[in-house]
């Protein structure tokens, strides 16, 4: 005996099915299907790609200004170590009477002067890294900075953390304050200025003298 389905029996329209069928319907089913795909690639962007951030003060100064918007690359950092001259966002690390412990919920921004395991010397307006390749120390030539103030100071640069500063360095609290950033902290590399319009551009390291 030959079965039969309910086309093949001209038994009627499946229950439920006409109801998908209708253009209505379909349309809204895709327009959902686009705004569940569209949510997620923004949470993917937002969570774990890039992030935007607000300046605020004049630490930054000539490079970034006050309230400049601000779009922060979380990527580069999971897939190389950071370079010297990039300017990062990160959490500084709190301090208590006995030192630095874990990691505070503000937001910095700050240039990398130090990497890890060099010594940097902040003596006579000037900044000094010495390295494996310069142990005798070579001067930084900074394009970029303002004002190389602060008490004269040494500080050799722990395995993975780094010694960050300001480019307006009269008017920033940075490694010469609160001590070298663990990369842990570290939340990205500033990429791209997105706001005022007219100094729309994105950032990469400086070339130095060595």
């Amino acid at each position: 005996m030959n079965e039969l389905t309910p086309e093949t029996a001209g038994a009627g329209p499946v229950p439920g099915r006409s109801f998908f069928k209708n253009p209505v319907v379909a349309f809204l089913i895709e327009i959902g299907k686009i705004i569940i795909v569209a949510v997620v690639i923004i949470f993917i962007v937002r969570y774990f790609l890039i992030q935007p951030f607000v300046v605020k003060g004049a630490s930054m100064d000539p490079t970034f200004h006050d309230k400049e918007y601000l779009i922060v690359d979380e990527m580069s950092f999971r897939l190389r170590a950071p370079v010297r001259g990039e300017v990062i966002v990160f959490h500084p690390p709190q301090h208590t009477a006995t030192g630095a412990v874990g990691e505070s919920d503000q937001y910095y921004i700050k240039r990398i002067i130090g990497l890890p395991g060099e010594t940097v010397e902040v003596k006579d307006g000037k900044i000094t890294i010495s390295n494996t390749e310069h142990p005798n120390g070579i001067v930084l030539d900074e394009s970029y900075e303002t004002q190389t103030t602060g008490n004269p100071q040494k500080v050799v640069v722990p395995a993975g953390q780094y010694f960050v500063m300001g480019d307006n360095r009269g008017a920033s609290l940075d490694s010469r304050i609160i001590g070298t950033i663990p990369f842990e902290n570290f939340i990205g590399r500033v990429w791209i200025r997105g706001f005022p319009l007219d100094r729309l551009g994105t950032f990469a390291a400086p070339q130095y003298n060595f």
